[in-house]
């Protein structure tokens, strides 16, 4: 003999349940406002303070002078006649590219100037300075 009982209807659930979506978009937010300032600059440099100017250009390069002035073009490690050999090659190729100089602050004024001059030398126009913002 079968068993006889009565099935209970199930209400099915309609709605979307928001607490695992909330948590995992607090924490992906938290994992970006930690991780941001890291992949900013990955080379530890000691900038200047000043105020700064709003730079929004589409193409950009930057070149870091460390305190042990290791010269680096876009966080890799170059020669100063490899970043010669480059910087003319993008002076040439596009001359409207903007290059950013970060230099430590402990370092001596002709350093920097030794570098501006290389940019100088090819043919770019557009170059700027990168400080730390004054609080």
């Amino acid at each position: 003999m079968a068993r006889r009982t009565s099935l209970v209807n199930l209400n099915q659930i309609s709605d979307i349940n928001m607490t695992p979506l909330m948590d995992l978009t607090f924490i992906l937010l938290i994992t970006f406002i930690i991780t941001f300032p890291l992949i900013e600059q990955g080379i530890t440099i000691n900038l200047p303070k000043g105020k700064a100017a709003d730079m929004m250009e589409t193409e950009t390069r930057s070149i870091s002078l460390n305190l042990q002035k290791q010269l680096f073009l876009d966080d890799v490690p170059v020669s100063e006649d490899e970043l010669r050999a480059q910087m003319t090659q993008i002076g040439i190729n596009d001359p409207n590219t903007t290059i950013y100089v970060r230099a430590d602050r402990k370092l001596p004024y002709g350093d920097v100037v030794a570098i501006m001059k290389i940019l100088h030398d090819a043919s770019i126009t557009k170059m700027a300075l990168v400080t730390e913002a004054d609080q």
